[in-house]
């Protein structure tokens, strides 16, 4: 029996309340995205409810975390809606 590759994502949500970003990396989407919204740390309980508006898949969590640490050094919400939008094109 073959086993199925390992799915990371690195993906960016935005806050209902205050429009703001939050990127991170996990293996399960769905799930991340219910803890966000359960407020499992203080700064995510306290803008939710969060949508889940961009990801990317990997093969690797290390890719993923790569990623991640990409997105986060660019400091630029113009850089976060250009792979939004980009994204839907």
């Amino acid at each position: 029996m073959e086993q199925q590759p390992h799915r990371f994502f690195t993906y960016i949500i935005q806050s209902k309340k205050d429009g703001s970003f939050y990127i991170g990396q996990c293996s399960d989407l769905d799930a991340r995205l219910s803890k966000h919204n359960e407020g499992f740390s203080s700064y995510t309980a306290a803008k939710k409810p969060w949508r889940l508006v961009y990801f990317e898949a990997f093969h690797s969590r290390s890719e993923a975390i790569r990623r991640e640490k990409l997105i986060k050094r660019q400091k630029s919400k113009t850089y976060l809606l250009q792979l939004i939008q980009n994204k839907f094109k």
